[in-house]
């Protein structure tokens, strides 16, 4: 029986413990970020960060990002549910560093903003999103919505070269199935015999 000090942590535990790590730390900033908010920025004028840059508003958002879907914060809710479960259903499959920082960041801003909607006022499964960054000519917005953004990038970065999210590169697994195909092929001769060639059937012939 092998020691467990000396047992191995595989790659795939370790990766699950960046996603897992990354999501935490990531929600936390995000729900503290929003209690200062409301405590500091309440019932108090716009306060300038860098200047007309970056200003901290605080705004409560019953909709979607980008204050869209304002009547629909019940259903938006129910979508948010389903999509931070599949967030963690495929996070099982994770292989890689990137694709686990993407991840973690994913779950931690979906759920960020479901928990403003499961327990902010007007009550749970209608809750407005504690909103509060704000640049010129953009919605006002928080670290959630940030870290699903950034998220998104990592995402569409992963497609593009085309690494997957097991951690394989699609030309990895474009040779790895031409492999299997030349070693099916020859599982293949090697069980019906060896091909019998034209100077055989001459020496064979009477």
């Amino acid at each position: 029986m092998q020691a467990a000090r000396g047992t191995p942590v595989g790659p795939s535990v370790r990766r699950r413990l960046v996603f897992v790590l990354v999501a935490l730390v990531a929600y936390a900033v995000d729900q503290v970020s929003k209690l200062l908010a409301v405590d500091r920025l309440e019932g108090r004028p716009d306060v300038r960060v860098v200047g007309d840059l970056l200003q901290l508003d605080l705004t409560y958002n019953p909709g979607a990002a980008f204050s869209t879907g304002t009547g629909l914060t019940p259903l938006i809710t129910v979508v948010a549910i389903v999509a931070a479960l599949a967030v963690l259903f495929y996070a099982r499959r994770v292989g890689s560093a990137t694709w686990a920082v993407a991840l973690g960041l994913l779950l931690a801003g979906i759920i960020g903003n479901l928990t403003d909607r499961l327990l902010r006022e007007p009550g749970p499964m209608r809750g407005h999103v504690v909103d509060f960054l704000e640049l010129p000519n953009w919605p006002i917005f928080n670290v959630a919505d940030i870290c699903i953004n950034v998220a998104a990038g990592l995402i569409i970065l992963q497609a593009v070269r085309g690494i997957g999210l097991d951690g394989t590169r699609t030309d990895e697994q474009v040779d790895a199935d031409a492999d299997a195909d030349v070693r099916g092929e020859q599982d293949e001769q090697g069980r019906s015999g060896p091909l019998e060639t034209e100077s055989d059937e001459i020496k064979g012939a009477p």
